[in-house]
């Protein structure tokens, strides 16, 4: 059955994952503590499905108060899919989304792209960067390895972030085959790229616990409690995060 097939290959990609990126992930843990810490916040910003990632670990409940998820209209994939694919290798527009945003050296900034080699998260990357922010990159290096960066800088997202964490699906994302079909089907790289944020996630709140320093974190607003406490969270937060 090809629905087991499926679970058996991103099982075992995740388990590369965890295996390999440990350290990685314990770096950009370490990047958000102090961000937290210093009551600042972890901007996460992906175009297309990488907007997955941003939208995992914002206002969720169990999560992280701090988190700053950049969702760019023109960058989602509504109204029309194919805007998203055109705007993310437009040069110079997500620099200009930044200067929009509360920003301070401070600020942990987590940059998802499976490829890595758009404009959009390049640009986003870099900027970040110039701003004083660790940047945390979340890209496939076999992705990334098979294909030529579309930034003017000839950089992929692996070569500009301070911290890359290896998504370890296969270039293309496809993972499987079949035969009388020539395209492979069904990606993993939303499977493993989501338990890397909700990773760097525990081991941040772990971090930040073990130092003295209890973290905001969202409650679900289906407790009775959760309404009251988020309320609290969105005046103490919404000066720094644009979404609240």
């Amino acid at each position: 059955m090809k629905a087991i097939e499926y679970y058996r290959t991103v099982s075992a990609q995740l388990a590369e994952q965890f295996d390999q990126e440990s350290g990685q992930i314990a770096l950009a843990a370490a990047a958000c503590a102090e961000s937290v810490k210093a009551g600042r916040v972890i901007h996460v910003f992906g175009c297309g499905h990488s907007q997955a990632f941003a939208m995992e670990v914002f206002y969720r409940a169990g999560g992280l108060v701090p988190v700053n998820a950049i969702l760019v209209p023109h960058l989602a994939l509504f109204p029309k899919s194919k805007l998203s694919t055109f705007q993310e290798r437009v040069e110079g527009f997500t620099r200009q989304i930044l200067a929009l945003e509360n920003t301070d050296p401070k600020d942990t900034m987590i940059v998802a792209s499976i490829s890595g080699r758009n404009a959009a998260p390049v640009d986003m990357a870099l900027a970040a960067k110039e701003a004083g922010m660790t940047v945390v990159g979340l890209v496939s290096r076999l992705f990334a390895g098979a294909t030529t960066s579309r930034h003017s800088s000839g950089q992929n997202l692996a070569d500009v972030a301070d911290v890359v964490i290896d998504i370890k699906c296969v270039a293309g994302d496809a993972c499987l085959s079949i035969d009388g079909m020539a395209e492979q089907f069904c990606g993993t790289s939303t499977v493993l790229g989501v338990a890397v944020m909700e990773a760097i996630v525990a081991e941040t709140i772990e971090l930040c616990v073990q130092s003295g320093h209890v973290p905001p974190t969202w409650v679900s607003s289906n407790l009775d409690r959760g309404d009251a406490i988020n309320d609290r969270h969105i005046q103490d937060y919404s000066g720094l995060i644009a979404c609240l």
